[in-house]
């Protein structure tokens, strides 16, 4: 597969709590994956927007990580530490850029993400639907 001008984004979570702390690790994650990002040397800095959000939903596995991609499946990953998981993160990036639809298995996944897959969500599709065929 190859590479497209297709528009990729990171949303991180910056409510994201360990518990029992006061630390919030989703800005510290951003801060380390767009600087990974940028010096991976490839073009993957050129698809990618890393962006931050007040929540997932994913307080119960901080810190939550979702990818999206025009046309692409989403992904959301929790348990992301910032000290453990850049490498595996950027290596994501760099799949998830490759694959037309998104999609990819579980055991394709780099390292830790193959168990924090907190949801794959297939590409939104817009239906449309003949306005006569509803009201019949």
């Amino acid at each position: 597969m190859t590479r497209t001008s297709t528009h990729h984004r990171i949303t991180v979570c910056t409510s994201c709590k360990h518990k029992g702390t006061d630390c919030r690790p989703g800005y510290e994650l951003i801060q380390r994956l767009r600087l990974a990002i940028d010096m991976a040397g490839d073009t993957i800095n050129d698809t990618f927007e890393i962006s931050g959000i007040a929540c997932m939903a994913g307080c119960d596995r901080p810190c939550t990580i979702a990818y999206h991609g025009t046309r692409k499946a989403t992904y959301l990953f929790g348990d992301i530490d910032p000290d453990e998981d850049i490498a595996d993160l950027v290596t994501f990036a760099r799949q998830y850029a490759d694959l037309d639809d998104g999609w990819c298995s579980s055991v394709d996944r780099p390292g830790k993400l193959r168990k924090t897959t907190l949801a794959r969500v297939p590409a939104a599709i817009t239906v449309m639907e003949d306005r006569q065929d509803v009201l019949q």
